[in-house]
């Protein structure tokens, strides 16, 4: 009896320190670790149906979280894209790309989620590719280290050529480590996929990732026939998107080559998240952190012709997109969403998941909405834009999406429309812009286009007193 009431005891003890320690845990703010990767299109996934490229790590990452399956960039370019992922606002609201002297310190940086949840008390940190440019001083003031990363992909470290996705998993791993008293937000920005542009051999992977891809046989997409690339207008043909097909896919071996090099970058990273999420446990901290990852920007691989990204085509727009949360009840994880979500909707998320108040000037609204049942009011429809002014190599452009339609246009040839029955003609082959019957259509979606864009200028004129 004796024996037995020792064990009541001792059973009755842990279930309370456990039960202390697990409202500790529920109490205190979650680590956030924010992962972008450079020019990883949506299909770039075992998880989204791509039978060839090996992602365990990220697949893991959708399958136990929420993976939302149209996920767009507002702006398919890194420093745009980057821009609107810190402040939470549109190109044409924040005004910052390529050409531009540098993001509006005074209000953007101050409404940019590393500087709030650094005022907040997170720990906040940065690795990788920052791919913005701020005024002096600016990235101390947003986050606590900083370790801002440039090419090559291989760099000498302590005697050994190291791989920068490497590196870049070394430092965060030195930051969570670092910081796992207190809540922390690491933002992991690789470089990976991005090419090389300045190499002839373009992709550059780690050394254990040599022997993957090598019996695979890529398949080819059914746009890439140059017979569709000769169907499309003059001013299409000589885009910086056709100089580029001609550096990776003008032959059916380079094709090959490339895309397993592409494949080959991609697993790298996953392999480092994996060493990550090891980490995570092992820090006793894995329960506590949720793990956000999403690509910049899509990339045309021979769709079209085409090489690069900058259009309105999904191709070029569309990203992965998952939030892993383990403090979410497992019946409520493990969901693929239809709905279109944005980049710019990943600021208010991590705002909202440290428990802080969203700025009324961000123009994407909070993921956590999908915590639990799917929101019955969201977004039906997305407006999408490049604006950096770079001759005719990358056109500006913008376009309107919803379910059913697709809508393009170009600001330097405004003659020259698209318009796509998306829900029966998912690759945009058939351009109906200038079928009579579509005239009424034409025009609605470009007043729709004309009433967005005056909104977006008003926001910036707005923010920038």
């Amino acid at each position: 009896m004796r024996n037995i009431s020792i064990f009541i005891t001792a059973f009755i003890l842990f279930s309370f320190l456990y039960s202390c320690k697990s409202r500790k845990v529920e109490n205190k703010k979650p680590n956030i670790i924010f992962i972008l990767t450079d020019d990883q299109r949506w299909d770039a996934l075992g998880y989204a149906g791509n039978k060839i490229i090996q992602t365990p790590n990220m697949d893991q990452l959708a399958q136990s979280g929420l993976y939302f399956k149209n996920a767009f960039v507002t702006t398919p370019i890194c420093a745009a894209s980057r821009a609107s992922i810190f402040t939470g606002l549109y190109e044409r609201t924040h005004n910052y790309t390529f050409g531009k002297n540098k993001l509006i310190a005074d209000p953007y940086i101050y409404d940019s989620y590393p500087y709030l949840l650094k005022k907040a008390g997170y720990q906040t940190g940065f690795v990788g590719k920052f791919g913005v440019r701020v005024n002096d001083g600016m990235l101390d003031t947003m986050f606590h280290s900083n370790i801002v990363t440039r090419y090559p992909y291989f760099k000498e470290v302590q005697g050994k050529q190291v791989h920068l996705v490497d590196i870049h998993g070394d430092h965060a791993i030195d930051f969570i480590k670092s910081n796992k008293q207190e809540p922390f937000c690491l933002s992991l920005s690789f470089w990976s996929p991005h090419a090389d542009d300045g190499s002839e051999e373009q992709y550059f992977w780690p050394q254990r990732c040599d022997s993957l891809y090598i019996n695979d046989q890529i398949p080819v997409p059914e746009t890439a026939d140059p017979a569709f690339f000769e169907s499309l207008p003059e001013y299409l043909k000589t885009t910086m998107n056709r100089k580029r097909w001609h550096w990776r896919y003008d032959t059916p071996e380079k094709y090959q080559e490339m895309v397993k090099g592409y494949y080959r970058m991609i697993s790298g990273v996953d392999d480092v998240i994996g060493k990550i999420q090891n980490t995570l446990e092992e820090e006793g901290i894995a329960e506590n952190t949720v793990i956000i990852l999403m690509g910049d920007n899509g990339y045309f691989m021979g769709e079209r012709g085409y090489a690069g990204k900058w259009l309105m085509h999904e191709q070029s727009l569309r990203v992965p997109l998952m939030i892993y949360d383990p403090r979410q009840p497992i019946m409520e994880r493990s969901k693929t969403l239809e709905e279109m979500v944005l980049n710019v909707d990943v600021t208010p998320t991590i705002l909202n998941l440290a428990g802080l108040a969203v700025p009324e000037r961000y123009q994407g609204e909070s993921l956590t909405a999908f915590y639990g049942e799917t929101p019955q009011h969201w977004r039906t429809s997305i407006f999408c834009e490049h604006r950096w002014k770079n001759n005719a190599l990358i056109p500006r452009t913008e376009c309107f999406r919803d379910n059913d339609w697709k809508f393009i246009r170009y600001d330097d040839a405004p003659e020259l429309m698209e318009l796509y029955n998306y829900s029966n003609d998912i690759n945009e082959v058939k351009n109906l812009a200038y079928e009579p019957e579509y005239r009424g259509k034409v025009e609605y979606y470009s007043h729709k286009c004309d009433s967005i864009i005056e909104s977006l200028v008003s926001d910036r004129v707005e923010n920038a007193k």
